[in-house]
């Protein structure tokens, strides 16, 4: 977004500074949404070479197995195995793209404190579905900017008046008391 085009919309130098803020803000949360996707993506990368080499490892084990009885069960044993890493690594880029999902969820929700509002979620009802969305989140987070408000970023709110904001109604003392004393 450029100041010009905003200029030309007629729009004051205040207004464009505040447009310009936000802009930045979001494009600065934007490059942090891309590197999570970015980390996803090598680990799903790492995750699925180390598989590939444990299946050729168990194949070229098969065919030097023949007949013997203890291969067999260095075989069946090394499956085993394979099988619960390969259970294991799934369960840890799930929970990864969950983290990253919730991440980009919170920081959307203008989260000022993302580790503070992960604390008061209830993440054993919060999903991600194989589309890449989050169940779960919107109506926890809807309660909590009703209860807990200031853990958001609402922006700048407009006019402020206290009660009591406009001085002393009181008169002065010091005043009655000289007034007191000329009478």
């Amino acid at each position: 977004m450029k100041r010009e085009a905003l200029t030309k919309m007629g729009l004051t130098e205040e207004q464009i500074n505040s447009i310009m803020e936000t802009n930045g803000h979001d494009i600065e949360n934007a490059k942090k949404s891309v590197g999570n996707v970015e980390a996803i993506k090598t680990e799903n990368e790492t995750l699925k070479g180390n598989v590939a080499a444990r299946d050729k490892d168990l194949k070229a084990l098969k065919k030097q197995l023949g007949d013997n009885e203890e291969l067999t069960k260095q075989v069946t044993d090394l499956q085993a195995k394979y099988d619960e890493d390969t259970k294991s690594l799934t369960a840890q880029l799930n929970q990864t793209k969950l983290n990253g999902a919730l991440n980009t969820a919170l920081t959307g929700a203008k989260v000022r404190n993302p580790k503070a509002i992960k604390g008061l979620l209830d993440m054993d009802k919060v999903k991600l579905t194989d589309d890449g969305k989050l169940e779960g989140v919107d109506d926890q987070l809807a309660a909590l900017k009703k209860s807990d408000g200031y853990l958001f970023d609402e922006g700048k709110q407009g006019h402020y008046e206290p009660n009591g904001g406009s001085g002393p109604q009181d008169p002065d003392p010091a005043q009655a008391m000289i007034d007191a004393f000329k009478s």
